[in-house]
């Protein structure tokens, strides 16, 4: 007789079982640790005050430049505003992390199924919520700059990654301090010795490699240049924090006591992703990169689109083409004013950057010896708007801007007339045009070459009368003897008389631009 052998079906072992249970444990445990952690009074107040300041850089700022942001520039300025709540998140999951050895409840947690080494896991994965917080915010700042009229450029994925990658690596460091020096003052320790170090490490002298050695990157405040000539390792960055940041958990995890094969596996796909992005962003500017930045700066006409504009010619790097529009719109209006040839000029204007040694520095340009040439920069909106006015009107008036450096006669007057005459507030815009923001006396007024045209306190005065004048009778009069206002042997004073105003007494005592 012959006994058969059925087969039992195949279900699920209890190991499998069990491990589900063990993930669903971390992942509950992480969830209430997190709702804990905003509850907390430091991490809560950062919180707001972070808020605050994204919302007032979302609305409190819609006029002047911050309506023409430049998208390349503005994801990585998204990095420094989580710092202080990165900080704080840093310090709370510390705290929290030993709130169960300052309760002397270690070892009844030590009874319990999920092991230390999972406990450490699921208060590192309590940060989550707050980086994804973050990433949001970070998302909200990008996409409101990006939907501006005036946005242009192309950000980053990888700058707008820093913020939020930031954050999870405070909160990894936090957990791995609460396991190696699990004290209350570890945290305020690991800051002193983070600012001694600071203060002694080469980074400060603006050593690259070490440089991008901390989370956030900043290199803002300096004039904004192409996009392809930045020269910033953000992928490298991001890929950097990224594994830092999952093997200075999975160190937090090995000294919990964890042991785990894929433990192992994790930290050494961590560490190899942290020496990469580190490798990767060490090197700092390329060859090849500063001869494209030298190329750019010194023939930018090779790299510019132009286009044909009411008789003028606007030349952009392709990231500005959508501010020709602007540009022609401030050209027609100052060119309105002008008399004689001057009216139907054709002019070139054309966007200029300075070779780039850094990303902080503000550009100041050699004027263009090129007849009928006006600069343009990479900044538009505020005061920009009005320094080109007086750069196209001084073009107008000498005919270059090489021309126009040594003026210190009429056509200082007919210059400042045909930039501020129709502009919506023109005494307001004269005062804020003056680097010392004055009415009175001489001074230097900007120019959108980054440098200053000089003008005396009595072509102040001249313009100011002027400036109260009825606009169509001044207009009328600066185009009847356009040929005196425009020669360099007319003086302010008989530029008054001819305009009639009253006539300033004494010489011009043009300052240095």
């Amino acid at each position: 007789m012959t006994t058969a052998l059925v087969k039992e079906p195949e279900t699920a072992g209890p190991v499998d079982h069990e491990r589900d249970n063990a993930s669903a444990s971390v992942f509950a445990l992480a969830l209430f640790e997190a709702r804990q952690l905003l509850l907390q009074v430091p991490l809560l107040l950062f919180g707001l005050l972070y808020l605050a300041y994204v919302g007032y850089g979302l609305f409190g700022r819609d006029e002047g430049m911050d309506a023409y942001p430049v998208l390349h520039d503005v994801d990585r300025s998204t990095q420094g505003g989580p710092e202080l709540f990165a900080v704080a998140l840093l310090v709370c999951v510390h705290r929290a992390a030993l709130l169960n050895r300052r309760r002397s409840l270690e070892e009844q947690f030590g009874v319990l199924a999920m092991a230390p080494a999972r406990r450490t896991l699921a208060h590192a994965l309590s940060v989550v919520p707050f980086a994804l917080g973050v990433a949001l915010v970070v998302g909200v700042q990008f996409a409101r700059a990006a939907l501006r009229p005036g946005a242009v450029g192309h950000g980053s994925v990888f700058e707008l990654a820093v913020a939020p990658l930031a954050v999870l690596l405070a909160g990894a460091v936090g957990v791995l301090l609460a396991r190696v020096l699990p004290h209350p003052a570890a945290p305020l320790l690991l800051l002193l010795v983070i600012g001694f170090g600071t203060s002694l490490l080469p980074g400060g002298s603006g050593t690259h490699g070490v440089d991008w050695l901390w989370p956030a990157v900043l290199e803002n405040g300096g004039t904004p240049v192409p996009g392809e000539l930045l020269g910033r390792p953000a992928g490298w960055h991001a890929l950097y924090l990224l594994g830092l940041t999952v093997l200075v958990v999975c160190v937090a995890m090995w000294v919990a006591g964890g042991r785990a094969r894929v433990l192992k596996a994790a930290a050494a796909v961590a560490l190899a992703a942290a020496v990469a992005g580190a490798a990767g962003q060490t090197p700092g500017d390329s060859a090849g990169l500063q001869a494209a930045r030298k190329a750019e700066a010194d023939h930018p006409a090779k790299f510019q689109t132009c286009v044909e504009r009411a008789g003028s010619r606007y030349c952009a790097y392709p990231d500005w083409e959508g501010w020709t529009v602007d540009w022609a719109a401030v050209v027609h209006r100052v060119r309105s004013e002008a008399g004689g040839d001057a009216a139907t000029t054709r002019l070139t204007v054309r966007q200029r950057i300075q070779e780039i040694t850094d990303l902080t520095t503000d550009a100041t340009l050699p004027t263009s010896s090129t007849p009928g040439t006006v600069t343009v920069g990479t900044q538009w909106g505020g005061n920009r708007v009005p320094e080109f006015a007086v750069g196209v009107a001084r073009v107008l008036v000498a005919g270059s801007e090489h021309a126009s450096e040594d003026m210190c006669d009429a056509r200082v007057v007919t210059t400042m007339w045909l930039a501020l005459a129709t502009d919506p507030t023109p005494t307001a815009t004269f005062r804020h045009l003056r680097i010392d923001d004055s009415l009175k006396g001489s001074a230097a007024v900007l120019t959108p070459d980054g440098g200053s045209m000089s003008v005396s306190a009595q072509q102040t005065q001249v313009v100011r009368e002027l400036l109260r004048e009825p606009h169509d009778t001044v207009a009328s009069r600066v185009r009847s003897h356009w040929q005196q206002l425009t020669s360099p042997d007319t003086t302010t004073a008989e530029a008054a008389r001819l305009l009639g105003v009253k006539a300033p007494k004494g010489p011009d005592d043009c300052p240095a631009g």
